[in-house]
């Protein structure tokens, strides 16, 4: 069963979009299987974590979550009919004695939250999510975080510089009272109004993830991430090809982590002796990530063309959308320079701006919330920076 795109529907892509890879027929692929060396006893994981270590991701294998696919060893199977790759857990290359298994999110759980899907299903180890679903789910699904993928959320606003010449930012398009077009349940188009950046008038929240409408009338704002709509309007979307304009979220303030790895709160206590050994390796990928995504820029592209279920991804979006993470900073290391690392201070203005938002939406955030009580730097080296 086709399975729709996270930022591009797949009707819309029969007619707009260059095919730019063919994903192979069949439930399960494999790599050739590699006989590993054995990390050494200090970087071994069997018997201190799971024998499988289940990893939930929040939409479909992309580089914005590189630094998992860098601990994914050679041999791995990918099961199209589960939605998930499995192979071994490598650092360095080297067999650290368990499973890695990475759980594709979005229309794989039914659009679940991960928070939501790691309390249904509690084989999950590490769930991936970013800050607001942390406090929204904090009441009842409670989540904590021990180490982020990426330091600033890639989620932007885009236009048409053509038609919109004289908008510079998402300041601009609030000025003119042009539609914003999002998705239902986006929850910074809110705080960009609590901002005064956007007039409530604005917001439309009827985006389907299809270029179509875009490409018909580009006279409104959509939402967007940076690691993926500008390359594909401009070199994959045939009734466009060309440039999209556009400003980053965080470049007006919003301070959301995005990618968080995090643990249920009520297994942090269990997953403790796992998490002293994982979470460092996980801070390491990232910053070899970092320093050179191509082995995990490549691991994805292949991950991906193993299953029909998955979205197209070339190789060219996403060596694209990886340099646009390393470019604008948003991975890397954080105020205290440490790779993975989170700045409480950050995390509670984060907890202040939301929490009303998501409380007047319904949410049952509790009183009195804290950044230490989503966040924890327990378990960081603090001795791993990305260079």
């Amino acid at each position: 069963m086709s399975r729709p795109l996270r930022r591009i529907g797949l009707t819309a892509l029969a007619a707009l979009v260059v095919a730019t890879g063919t994903a192979c027929s069949g439930t399960e692929n494999d790599t050739a299987a590699v006989q590993l060396p054995a990390a050494p006893a200090e970087q071994r994981l069997e018997g201190v974590c799971p024998a499988t270590v289940a990893v939930q991701l929040q939409w479909e294998p992309e580089t914005d979550s590189g630094p998992i696919f860098g601990l994914l060893g050679p041999g791995y199977r990918v099961d199209a009919d589960n939605n998930k790759v499995t192979g071994p857990l490598v650092v360095d290359g080297k067999d650290t004695g368990v499973r890695l298994e990475i759980r594709a999110g979005g229309p794989a759980i039914g659009f679940q939250t991960v928070p939501s899907q790691m309390y249904v299903d509690s084989s999950i180890t590490l769930g991936l999510t970013h800050s607001e679903h942390a406090i929204a789910a904090a009441a009842k699904q409670p989540i904590v975080a021990v180490t982020t993928l990426l330091r600033y959320s890639p989620q932007m606003l885009m236009w048409d510089p053509s038609t919109h010449p004289e908008w510079r930012g998402i300041a601009d398009i609030g000025k003119s009272g042009a539609p914003v077009v999002v998705s239902q349940g986006q929850l910074y188009p809110d705080w960009l109004v609590g901002r005064g950046l956007l007039n409530a008038a604005q917001i439309d929240s009827s985006y389907d993830s299809s270029p179509s409408r875009f490409v018909a009338d580009p006279t409104f704002a959509q939402q967007g991430f940076a690691n993926s709509e500008p390359y594909v309007y401009q070199h994959e979307v045939r009734a466009w090809n060309k440039p999209v304009a556009y400003q980053l979220l965080k470049d007006v303030g919003y301070e959301g982590y995005a990618r968080t790895v995090n643990v249920r709160a009520d297994k942090l206590n269990e997953l403790r002796p796992c998490l002293q050994r994982l979470v460092p390796m996980i801070q390491r990928a990232t910053a070899q990530f970092r320093a050179n995504p191509d082995p995990v820029n490549a691991t994805v592209v292949d991950v991906v063309a193993k299953s029909p279920n998955f979205s197209p991804y070339s190789a060219e979006l996403a060596a694209f959308g990886s340099r646009v993470l390393i470019d604008q900073g948003l991975i890397g290391n954080d105020t205290d320079g440490v790779a993975g690392s989170f700045d409480e201070a950050r995390v509670q203005r984060v907890i202040d701006e939301f929490a009303p938002i998501l409380r007047r939406g319904g949410a049952d955030v509790p009183a009195g919330l804290t950044a230490r009580d989503l966040v924890t730097k327990e378990f960081l080296d603090s001795t791993v920076a990305a260079s």
